[in-house]
C-alpha cells in the first residue's frame, strides 16, 4: 500500500489545484492523492470514487514519480505520418511549379492529385487527408485559379458598359394586367 505524507506546501498546492482544475478527470486523480495524503485506504477512495484500487495505486506512483505533471492528460502519440519531413521540400516545389512541370495535364494541385503524384513518383501510398495534412504542416496551401480580367482593354471595356446602358434604356415599361 502506497503511503503519502506532504509537507504543507505541497498539500495547499495540491489543494489550490484541485479547486481551479476543470477538467473532472484530472480533479478525480488530484482527489485520489487528497485522500490519500488524508490517511483514507486505497479500497476506500476505489469504492468513493467507482474505480479499482489498482487505479488508485497508477495514479499515486504517478504522483509519487512526476509529482502534479504526472496526474495531467497526456496526448496519444498516434501513428507516424506516412510522408516523411524529408519530403517536404521537394513537394513544397511540386506544388509551387504546378502540375504542369511534373508532366501532367493539369492547372492546379489537389491534395488527391497530389497524394497519386506521390504513389507514382515516390511509391508512398497515403491518403488525400494526409496530403492536406502535410501540406498545413508545411505551409503549403492549394489554391484554385481565380480568373479576373485585370489586364482587359479598358476602351473595350468602356464600350460594353455604354452598350449595356443603351440596352437598359431601350427597355419597354411593364404594364401589369390589375
Amino acid at each position: 500500500m502506497i503511503r503519502i505524507c506532504l509537507p504543507p506546501e505541497e498539500a495547499e498546492r495540491l489543494d489550490y489545484a484541485f479547486r481551479h482544475e476543470t477538467d473532472p478527470k484530472v480533479k478525480d486523480r488530484l482527489l485520489i492523492v487528497r485522500l490519500a495524503h488524508r490517511g483514507r485506504p486505497h479500497q476506500g477512495i476505489a469504492a468513493d470514487l467507482a474505480i479499482t484500487p489498482r487505479t488508485v495505486q497508477r495514479w499515486l506512483n504517478a504522483y509519487l514519480d512526476k509529482g502534479l505533471a504526472g496526474l495531467g492528460r497526456r496526448k496519444a502519440k498516434g501513428r507516424p505520418p506516412n510522408i516523411p519531413d524529408s519530403l517536404a521540400d521537394e513537394v513544397r516545389r511540386w506544388v509551387i511549379q504546378g502540375p504542369a512541370q511534373q508532366g501532367l495535364d493539369r492547372a492546379n494541385w489537389t491534395h488527391a492529385e497530389l497524394a497519386d503524384h506521390l504513389k507514382k513518383a515516390k511509391g508512398i501510398c497515403t491518403s488525400r487527408p494526409a496530403v492536406g495534412r502535410f501540406c498545413r504542416k508545411i505551409g503549403i496551401r492549394l489554391y484554385r485559379p481565380t480568373y479576373r480580367y485585370l489586364r482587359g482593354d479598358p476602351a473595350k471595356q468602356e464600350q460594353a458598359r455604354q452598350d449595356i446602358d443603351a440596352l437598359k434604356k431601350k427597355r419597354p415599361p411593364v404594364r401589369s394586367s390589375c
